[in-house]
């Protein structure tokens, strides 16, 4: 399982603009690459909407050895109703912690040196005020569950994680792929896990020639296969292979082959250029305005 590697987390955004702001001058991302599509995509990257959208890949560094961020923006649908299935991100910056202090985005201490912020839509940040102890800022993504050992059976023994940290009390667990890369933390909650509209999608690679195994496997285990096995277009891009799968609480899960992605997600210098122009460009927010309308709600 060495050769497989957390990518990125897939969040649903309803303003670019202010969202943008966020990614690139709080947290201190730059844009890795953006993309335009007329229409929804085959393995629902960007939820159940089949108009026009956009995605732009926010990270640190490069996606070939940094976790980032993938941000969906369906035209025509102004925020999403959040669930608590997505408990956060946390990322070792000062760096950041000084911007947000300094454009005055909104910090609140939750421990000692760790500031949790949230990104427009409510998505929580977790900041921990030190340098980053690798390349990548981005040490883990939480995410609840309602059954700890359930979920760690699916992640583990099924998706071949290793178990990091386990800690009974707390009923939280922390696994990845590899020692230098993002975690997956588990946090057990009361009740229920709601995915609500805003839901994401946490993606991995794997090689390409693993993909159809890992459907087998899912299949054999009775498992969740919310897309089977599909070729992506992305226009003048390369065409990668994905299987969309859920665990027992529904988080949605994305495995890509790992060579047309490499090919795919390489950093793209126009990406900032490219989503500017395609914000400047976007009047929906003008047409809501001027007829008085709100817009949609995902």
């Amino acid at each position: 399982m060495a050769t497989r590697r957390a990518l990125h987390f897939v969040f649903k955004v309803g303003n670019r603009f202010q969202t943008a702001r966020f990614y690139r001058d709080v947290l201190g991302m730059k844009i890795l690459r953006h993309e335009e599509f007329e229409e929804g995509c085959k393995a629902t990257c960007n939820g159940p909407y089949d108009g026009k959208w956009s995605k732009t890949m926010v990270g640190f560094g490069p996606e070939d050895d940094h976790f980032v961020a993938e941000l969906t923006y369906n035209y025509g649908i102004g925020d999403y109703k959040l669930g608590n299935d997505f408990l956060g991100i946390t990322l070792a910056s000062s760096q950041a912690v000084s911007n947000a202090r300094k454009l005055e985005w909104p910090l609140s201490e939750v421990a000692e040196g760790v500031f949790e912020t949230e990104a427009p839509g409510g998505y929580k940040f977790y900041l921990q005020n030190r340098s980053p102890p690798q390349s990548d800022p981005v040490l883990k993504v939480t995410l609840a569950v309602s059954d700890l050992q359930k979920s760690l059976n699916y992640w583990s023994n099924l998706l071949g994680m290793k178990i990091y940290e386990k800690d009974e009390e707390k009923q939280k667990a922390l696994l990845g792929y590899a020692d230098n890369q993002c975690r997956l933390e588990l946090q057990a909650i009361q009740g229920a896990v709601d995915h609500a509209a805003a839901f994401g999608r946490i993606a991995f690679s794997c090689p390409q020639k693993e993909l159809p195994d890992l459907e087998d496997l899912m299949k054999r285990e009775n498992q969740k296969i919310l897309t089977p096995l599909v070729s992506l277009d992305t226009p003048g891009k390369a065409t990668v292979q994905v299987v969309i799968l859920a665990d027992p609480d529904g988080h949605e899960i994305c495995f890509v082959g790992d060579e047309a992605f490499r090919e795919l997600s390489k950093m793209d210098p126009e990406g900032s250029k490219l989503l500017n122009d395609a914000m400047a460009a976007d009047k929906s927010d003008e047409w809501f305005a001027k007829r008085n309308k709100p817009k949609a709600s995902g």
